[in-house]
Order: structure tokens, then sequence, then C-alpha cells
């Protein structure tokens, strides 16, 4: 019998949520692409106007973004992109 299954492994909510919002932000950049949008300026509308219709209903993308609060996309949007920036 191993102890395998009893190391005590670390949990971090917030690499969860941050996973979380990027999977919604590609999700959502692919149905727009598949309609044919630019996927840059429709979420850039979406997030500075908050205007759903920016977001098309293509594979449930207006849904699924809305399940994120704004700020939070602006966030992660801010943190990776200084994060790539370093």
């Amino acid at each position: 019998m191993t102890n395998q299954h009893t190391q005590t492994l670390p949990f971090s909510a917030e690499e969860l949520r941050r996973d979380h919002i990027k999977h919604i932000l590609r999700l959502t950049k692919e149905a727009l692409e598949e309609r044919g949008y630019n996927a840059v300026n429709q979420l850039a509308g979406y997030l500075i106007s908050n205007d759903p219709a920016y977001i098309s209903s293509h594979n449930n993308a207006r849904s699924v973004i809305q399940q994120v609060e704004r700020h939070e996309i602006i966030e992660e949007l801010v943190r990776a992109y200084l994060e790539d920036s370093e």
C-alpha cells in the first residue's frame, strides 16, 4: 500500500477563477470569429458599454460571458498584459 493519496495539495481559488475567465474569453472569441466578427472590437465594445448586444448569441456566448463580472474580465486582461510585458 502506498501513501500517494495522503499528500496534501495546495488549492488556489484565485487560479481557478483566472482560468475560468480565460476559458470564457476563449469561448466568446471563437463564437464571435465563427460569425465573422472582429473579436477584439466586439469584446472591447461590450466591456466599455456593458451592452451585451456586442456579443453574439452564437454558441451561447452572450450568456456565457455574462457569468463573470466585467470588472473581473478587465482585471484579468490587464494582469495578462502586464505579465506578458515583463
